[in-house]
């Protein structure tokens, strides 16, 4: 069971980005750690202004892609605004629910050689 004290909801995954996706879920709910914002200040500084845009990330991505270097079931999407901004979703297999994980910016460089190499990919929002 979810702990309710611990995480919030911040959104819902929409249909376009579970089609996307090279795996299928039960789950399509998204949830922040309180300790996201935390992570974000230590790791990521310049980045704690887009916290509360991770909902709009979620719902409307620019690319999507997986890291295959994660040893769990994780996404990454990105969005750009000012900066580009990607986000790290992993799953907790223990009580099955996908939560941020991450945030931080990528160069257009990075999301080129991404985009190359077919890490990412443009999302398919007519799904």
């Amino acid at each position: 069971m979810v702990d309710k004290e611990k995480i919030e909801l911040v959104a819902e995954l929409p249909d376009f980005i579970c089609s996307n996706l090279p795996f299928t879920f039960s789950n399509n709910k998204i949830y922040q750690s309180k300790g996201l914002i935390k992570h974000i200040a230590k790791r990521h500084e310049d980045c704690l202004p887009y916290i509360s845009r991770i909902p709009d990330i979620i719902k409307e991505p620019d690319f999507i892609g997986t890291n295959p270097n994660e040893q769990v079931t994780s996404f990454e999407l990105i969005k750009k605004f000012e900066d580009n901004i990607q986000i790290g979703i992993k799953l907790d297999a223990k009580e099955d629910y996908f939560y941020v994980a991450t945030l931080h910016d990528v160069t257009d460089a990075k999301i080129a050689k991404r985009l190359t190499s077919g890490r990412l990919k443009n999302v398919d929002k007519t799904l």
